[in-house]
């Protein structure tokens, strides 16, 4: 009954082309393209925004996160919805009213700087085609989960697609399509929730079974198999006799504890985890020798924990010594069978996984600073993301921006309501997830326990949510990134003579042009949690246009030269540590950081935010002869009622 799930998709995307057809040909001016006329009233406005904030992370990542991580990952839900908040209080109206299109029409206009729009540029487009990544990866994810295609399929079909639309309509076109799929995402993840509560039991008896069982791991109910590639990382729980089989010859870098060492404990070998014979072997790589370890295709092999040691003897925690389960690095490909009836691995305890300050915040052992952290780079990004921002350009004028603000809290609040509830039931229904690494597809696979076609009929209103999702969030990408190359590169600093109709054929190839880019990019992002990908777009965009928007927007002492300098040094020091924590993630990199810098690393938003700021009043406050002689009629534009005529609009409605 695979079929099903198919024809629903199908469905959507034919609607999705559909009504970008449809919408094409109302869509005449370059402000239709770019500003949808700012006729868009509050109702359409605020589900078009809350179904281009509701990404593949909302829908996919977060119930994965939850089911991999648990009580820390609720984190991202939470995060993600007080942003609106600080939105609506410090910046959606002033925006709307400076009358901006992009953030580099703010920054050039509120500096009266052409240099500065081109740093503003910059920074959309790099966390534009960041935030691109996740939604590319829930594409593949979500095809191979449903007709079991590669994961280039996925990734393809929703940039044609996309791509197309918004060649087609922009930004009117887009705001019909991603309305309508804010509400199919929302029946689709409440309603299939609702139906598998109904037939298996509430949300409370699952989180109340881990609560009873805290030292208790998850059982796989069958086989799973899973591929390992070079240099993959196989993490075994600490239990007496756990049991794999290996169904491709097996050859091993390293075999070590899955727990980090802290410092001063003493190194633990591999034969102290392996309670079936290994057979070593020399190899050779780039020159250099070392030891593998190996089996035989067919071995199954059982492991044991190893006591963690300090001096020769053992580290206590709660008066009983501590153990460490086993992990593999793999040396060459391989595939690796979970015997049903065994432990789920890639998961952690009943206890770490209800409790905060589990495995994601605990990972590098400073799960106060790493949590604190991941708050300020939601709240904050959340704030500063260009494609989210460009559609309060849409309305009318601020007041109806911030009452468009109000009703997207609403909405993106009911939302979050259900991704925990998928992880919580994925982890107790379908542990086979934590063994495939595919937690990040719970919420298009868990209908299927409902069994036959009833299970495949919800799987199949999943999955078409999940297309919904990162369908309608690249159409804001890819217009927020086709506006800023059409309208600041090409019509603002290439070519400032361009008419509008020039500048409406530039947003159409750009459209194609970044789709491209976006879907090759969207190839690389597989090994990576869609929810972590995501979590970094907003930490790059919390320390780069969040402190130029507030700043800018509250404080008329600032000048062009502390802007820039903020937004560079907050901003690129923030995309130098993920892009070097994924260096080292991928071992492309062969560095390993102290605990606390790997967590500054790896959740820069904390160090970044307060660096950008500060660096903008100390350098402005240098600068103090640079303000804007005109800075006076700028903050009236910022925060004066329109009808005092103080705002201007960059693209006037009609041309």
């Amino acid at each position: 009954m695979t079929w099903i799930p198919a024809l629903l998709v199908a469905i959507v995307v034919v609607v999705t082309v559909g009504m970008g057809v449809y919408t094409s040909r109302v869509s005449k001016t370059a402000s239709d393209f770019f500003v949808a006329g700012r006729s868009v009233n509050v109702f359409w406005n605020s589900s078009a925004i809350s179904g281009e904030y509701l990404s593949a992370a909302s829908f996919m990542g977060v119930a994965g996160f939850v089911m991999r991580y648990g009580y820390d990952a609720i984190w991202y839900p939470v995060g993600y919805a007080c942003g609106y908040l600080f939105l609506l209080l410090f910046i959606a109206g002033p925006l709307r009213r400076f009358g901006a299109y992009t953030i580099p029409d703010f920054a050039e206009g509120r500096f009266n700087s052409r240099a500065f729009r081109k740093i503003a540029v910059s920074f959309v487009l790099c966390i534009g085609f960041f935030y691109t990544m996740p939604q590319m990866k829930g594409a593949g994810v979500a095809m191979n989960s449903i007709l079991g295609t590669p994961y280039w399929v996925g990734v393809l079909l929703v940039g044609v697609v996309i791509s197309f639309n918004v060649a087609l309509g922009g930004m009117k076109g887009i705001t019909l399509v991603q309305a309508f799929q804010y509400w199919l995402k929302m029946f689709a993840i409440s309603v299939p929730a609702f139906v598998l509560m109904s037939s298996l039991g509430g949300y409370d008896r699952f989180v109340s079974r881990a609560a009873e069982n805290p030292s208790d791991y998850p059982i796989l109910k069958q086989d799973a198999v899973r591929p390992f590639p070079e240099g993959g990382l196989l993490t075994l729980p600490p239990i007496e006799g756990y049991r794999i089989v290996f169904e491709t010859d097996a050859t091993l870098k390293s075999i070590g504890p899955a727990r980090k060492p802290k410092p001063g404990e003493d190194p633990l070998m591999a034969l102290e985890f392996v309670e079936t014979p290994i057979e070593n072997r020399a190899a050779t790589k780039d020159g250099k020798n070392y030891n593998v370890q190996f089996w035989a295709a067919g071995t199954e092999v059982s492991f044991k924990p190893a006591v963690v040691l300090a001096g020769g003897a053992p580290v206590l925690k709660d008066g009983k010594p501590v153990k460490t389960g086993a992990k593999l690095e793999f040396d060459k490909k391989a595939r690796v069978r979970f015997l049903g009836g065994s432990v789920a691995a890639g998961t952690v305890t009943n206890k770490d996984w209800i409790q905060p300050f589990g495995a994601l915040t605990n990972k590098h052992g400073y799960p106060v600073l790493y949590t604190f952290s991941l708050i300020v780079s939601l709240i904050f990004g959340t704030a500063g993301l260009p494609h989210i921002l460009v559609r309060f350009y849409t309305n009318p004028d601020g007041r109806s921006a911030k009452r468009t603000t109000l009703w997207v809290m609403v909405l993106i609040g009911v939302f979050y309501m259900f991704p925990s509830i998928w992880g919580a039931m994925g982890r107790d229904l379908m542990p086979e997830l934590y063994a495939n690494t595919k937690t990040d597809a719970v919420v298009v696979e868990l209908p299927r326990v409902l069994g036959g076609s009833w299970g495949e009929f919800w799987r199949g209103i999943t999955c078409a949510g999940a297309f919904a999702a990162f369908m309608s969030t690249f159409s804001g990408l890819l217009v927020s990134m086709s506006g800023a190359v059409a309208h600041d590169i090409y019509g603002t600093i290439l070519r400032p003579q361009s008419s509008p109709q020039q500048r409406l054929m530039a947003f159409k190839f750009a459209a194609i042009g970044v789709g491209l880019v976006a879907t090759m990019l969207g190839l690389f992002a597989e090994q990576w949690d869609i929810a972590m990908l995501v979590g970094w777009a907003f930490a790059i965009a919390a320390c780069s246009y969040f402190p130029l928007l507030l700043v800018g927007s509250w404080w008329r002492g600032l000048t062009m030269k502390g802007a820039a300098t903020g937004m560079l040094v907050g901003g690129f020091a923030s995309l130098g540590s993920i892009m070097t924590t994924m260096l080292i993630d991928a071992k492309q990199l062969a560095w390993t950081p102290h605990p606390i810098l790997r967590t500054l690393m790896e959740q820069p938003a904390i160090w970044g935010v307060p660096l950008s700021i500060s660096l903008m009043v100390l350098v402005s406050l240098a600068t103090r002869d640079e303000i804007p002689a005109d800075v006076d009629h700028l903050m009236l534009r910022l925060h004066a009622p329109e009808e005092l005529g103080m705002g201007k609009d960059y693209i006037p409605v009609g041309h």
